[in-house]
């Protein structure tokens, strides 16, 4: 079951909220440096991303899923947000280089089914960069925070299904280690407990963010599905806009 769209804007709103996504912005700059001449998706709720996102890539799309809801972003340009059926996502075959999907696969009904579209939709040798609640860490056990709701994963289970569904991992880390009831937090102290507890406690932060490349072989054919839009799509280009 996914958060719904308000929730989901709400936390993001808030001190822990705010420096969640600073700590995953970096996480992902970090694995993924050089996104010049990419085209990029954001699935499930992908808005404390984007900033980064459309600051480098040549083409960021961000789906946001039927049963959670849309919000538009940015509020002061073209919006790059729509609503679609994450297991039938309304792309062609083989166009994307890169896919990041946050609040999505934990939410999702059918992950499997999610899985498979996000792979159909994969370059070949395009990169997946999953981030997902972590079933060892303290954020999946809060209802504080998004990252209390829906199905965690740790870090065996989240490899093993997406090497059932045509992926090959690369690598895997971490992030979001101070505790979620830490929300009056200074961003100093938040990361101090970040910097040490990913040393001393690596696999015990608050977030499983793995990175998976696209394999040639494809996964067990499923029945097809009509794709469709649920709200218009302007087509996306990257530009530099205010965090």
């Amino acid at each position: 079951m996914f958060a719904d769209i308000l929730s989901l804007q709400n936390f993001y709103q808030t001190p822990l909220g705010d420096r969640a996504q600073r700590l995953l912005r970096a996480r992902v700059a970090e694995m993924w440096p050089n996104l010049r001449h990419t085209d990029v998706l954001a699935l499930g709720y992908g808005t404390p991303l984007l900033p980064a996102l459309v600051c480098q890539a040549r083409a960021v799309y961000a789906f946001m899923p039927a049963e959670q809801g849309v919000s538009p972003w940015p509020l002061d340009a073209p919006n790059l947000c729509c609503l679609v059926d994450l297991d039938a996502l309304p792309l062609p075959d083989n166009c994307l280089d890169r896919v990041v999907l946050l609040h999505a696969l934990e939410g999702a009904a059918d992950p499997d089914g999610l899985l498979r579209e996000v792979w159909r939709v994969m370059k070949s040798g395009g990169r997946l960069l999953a981030i997902i609640p972590n079933r060892r860490g303290l954020w999946a056990q809060s209802d504080l925070t998004p990252f209390g709701n829906g199905q965690p994963y740790s870090a065996g289970q989240i490899k093993r299904v997406l090497q059932n569904q045509g992926f090959c991992v690369e690598r895997l880390g971490h992030a979001l280690y101070a505790p979620p009831w830490m929300r009056r937090a200074g961003s100093l102290l938040g990361d101090k407990i970040e910097k040490y507890a990913a040393r001393l406690f690596p696999g015990f932060g608050g977030a499983v963010i793995v990175e998976a490349s696209k394999q040639l072989y494809a996964p067990t054919p499923v029945k097809s599905r009509a794709r469709r839009l649920v709200l218009p799509l302007p087509f996306p280009a990257a530009r530099p806009l205010p965090t």
